[in-house]
């Protein structure tokens, strides 16, 4: 069924050079407010971009895109826009995500590698033409570990901690917020992952990347090796933990007197504060948003949490409050 917003799509696409040779259809939305629609042009296809006002604007999108674009990093080229309708027109680059390439161990390895390869890349853009990168700043962490404290434990398993559980919350989120103020700042992604990655023709390109910030040198690292969407084995992320370490050394983003003991730690307690944040953004898109599909993958996302806070004595006490409140392996995702 074609809504308002198709059709005022449709009809602003009429008017644009890239005026669509056929019928709008629809592509897999994100967990945003965005939705994607292929169309037929010129022999070939493009995406239209459906951005309502006041939830999302094009200019972080496309300021961020030019940057990339200029470092050699592979994203959608943006032809046409209407920021005050929030409509856009970008290349097509297929369906292929790096998600579906992910057939084994030897596989993941490669399309892993290449990924990695991206960083660099990625971590010198700090700032576009509207200014430098917004700051990962203490404020900005904390909001996102709220997440987990307010839609996931509150809302959506109904629990309400105890002064003694708030304390340990307290000092477990201090202990990550300094964790990642404490890293080397660098232009971060923010979502760099499985499913925002792209397998096209001539590589591996990167999409889904408006909301990227100056922050902790580890953060798109650990959101692509210990993705919400799959997860791999310790000793295989061991080896690409490794593997970045090196380039990252080698392409002076990272000081040679950082350890690698050292890059491991903050790659670990950066995970943390990462799968906390996304289960608590699963448990919002469910009961605020009406989006249930991602609660499937929260048992997952509790699990990098319960397993690497384990090892860590620092946080013994927040282990045992996670394996205190939250369920096991059956862990429902029905409420």
């Amino acid at each position: 069924m074609t809504d308002i917003r198709q059709q005022q799509l449709a009809s602003w696409l009429e008017t644009q050079p890239e005026c669509p040779a056929g019928a709008l259809q629809s592509v897999s939305g994100d967990a945003s407010f965005r939705r994607y629609f292929r169309y037929p042009y010129a022999g070939s296809w493009r995406i239209a971009v459906d951005a309502p006002p006041p939830h999302e604007s094009l200019q972080p999108f496309m300021a961020i895109a030019q940057r990339y674009a200029d470092g050699g990093v592979a994203v959608p080229l943006v032809h046409a826009f209407d920021e005050k309708q929030g409509f856009m027109v970008l290349d097509d680059l297929g369906d292929t995500l790096l998600y579906s390439q992910l057939t084994d161990e030897a596989a993941a390895e490669t399309s892993y590698q290449q990924a990695l390869a991206m960083l660099p890349k990625i971590m010198r853009v700090t700032s576009t033409d509207q200014g430098p990168l917004p700051a990962y700043s203490e404020a900005l962490l904390q909001r996102e570990l709220d997440l987990f404290h307010d839609w996931l434990l509150e809302t959506h398993l109904g629990l309400t901690l105890t002064p003694t559980q708030q304390r340990v919350w307290v000092n477990a989120c201090d202990l990550l917020k300094d964790n990642a103020l404490s890293q080397p700042q660098v232009g971060v992604h923010r979502d760099y992952h499985s499913r925002n990655i792209m397998q096209t023709d001539e590589g591996l390109a990167v999409i889904d990347f408006q909301d990227a910030v100056l922050g902790p040198v580890t953060y798109d690292a650990v959101s692509l090796l210990r993705d919400c969407y799959v997860r791999w084995p310790d000793q295989f992320v061991a080896v690409q933990r490794a593997f970045l370490y090196q380039r990252l050394r080698t392409e002076k983003l990272l000081d040679s007197e950082v350890s690698e003991e050292t890059f491991t730690r903050w790659f670990d307690l950066m995970g943390i504060q990462r799968h906390l944040k996304a289960a608590g953004i699963f448990a919002r898109l469910n009961h605020r948003d009406g989006k249930p599909g991602y609660m499937a993958d929260v048992p997952r996302t509790l699990s990098y949490i319960k397993d690497i806070s384990q090892g860590y004595p620092d946080l013994a006490e927040f282990h045992a409050l996670l394996t205190d409140i939250l369920p096991g392996a059956s862990f429902s995702c029905e409420r």
